[in-house]
């Protein structure tokens, strides 16, 4: 059972900050740009969102937990190789090589999950030493080249419903099955339980050590599915593909209100993460700001997700206090 420390995720008061976030940024951009509202626009903005929750995830799922995990872009770096090699080297049926590719996501964050579970080691170390052991596997098999993708292999990631991307339709399907197994699932609240107070979760008998395993096994799956329909957006398997993904991880995360000290999520606030964080990006460039520094308006960002978090429970505790 969930200690008093773990929350599960809800419409609370940092949930609905971020929809009123949200909406103001939505405006406020609307007002800048009169192509902002364009059908395309909408397109290519609700489809990034999609790709951003499935980032964040792999690392929510981590962060929930207690942990984190450094491998998250090395992961789906791994995974798009595997998926390229099995579509243009091996010829396989297309949904071989996508199930061959989320099986090595899987496999990359059980062998995570184990090593931090059976040798105790911890996760920061852990995920950094696999990021550098990924990422050298998927440029010495790939040599730095591309892999080609059949043409219908690019449906689900440049196609869409009623001009609807499916990987959003997807993605929102997904998001809410998360949320369903965090609010009304014995395994849900153990992870949480797991993430709020390690301890008093032992002493209910939750093993915690199997929950952080699964933890990363969910986080590995959710990066191979990025990956396996990044590759599907780009018509092509990159290997720089995940590159750029551990800022969005925990920008993304974090700002969506998935607590560092493990036992808060939301998919709710993971999504609203992801559209504040697209905004974001979009609106330096509709105000045509110097790109150099693009990275330091994100990492402010994440610094101020954090500080508004640590304020919150300060408050929080003082509260209790009295």
């Amino acid at each position: 059972m969930p200690t008093s420390a773990t929350k599960r995720p809800g419409i609370g008061g940092r949930t609905l900050g971020l929809i009123i976030s949200t909406t103001l940024l939505f405006a406020v951009l609307s007002l800048l740009s009169q192509s902002f509202l364009s059908s395309y626009t909408m397109f290519v903005i609700s489809r990034q969102m999609a790709f951003y929750v499935l980032i964040a995830l792999s690392q929510a799922f981590c962060l929930v937990v207690g942990q984190m995990s450094l491998a998250v872009g090395a992961i789906g770096s791994l995974t798009t190789i595997v998926l390229g090699l099995g579509l243009e080297t091996w010829n396989l049926p297309a949904g071989a090589a996508v199930v061959l590719a989320l099986g090595v996501g899987v496999l990359a964050g059980l062998l995570n999950g184990l090593l931090i579970t059976r040798l105790k080691i911890d996760s920061f170390i852990v995920t950094l030493s696999m990021m550098f052991i990924y990422m050298g596997l998927r440029s010495g098999i790939s040599g730095g080249s591309p892999y080609k993708v059949p043409e219908s292999f690019r449906a689900v990631g440049q196609g869409s419903l009623l001009g609807i991307p499916y990987v959003f339709l997807l993605v929102a399907v997904l998001l809410g099955l998360v949320g369903f197994m965090f609010r009304s699932t014995v395994f849900g609240r153990r992870l949480l339980a797991t993430g709020g107070n390690a301890a008093a979760a032992r002493l209910s008998g939750i093993e915690t050590g199997r929950m952080v395993v699964w933890a990363h096994v969910l986080s590995g799956a959710f990066a191979a599915l990025a990956a396996v329909l990044w590759a599907s957006k780009l018509g092509s398997a990159a290997p720089e593909t995940g590159d750029d993904w551990l800022i969005v991880s925990f920008a993304v995360a974090i700002i969506g209100g998935t607590g560092l000290n493990g036992g808060i999520i939301s998919g709710l606030g993971i999504f609203m993460g992801s559209a504040i964080f697209m905004l974001i990006k979009h609106g330096l460039v509709e105000v045509k700001a110097n790109p150099y520094y693009a990275n330091s308006f994100l990492g402010l960002l994440i610094l101020l997700a954090i500080v508004i978090d640590r304020v919150r429970q300060i408050y929080s505790d003082k509260q209790k206090g009295t």
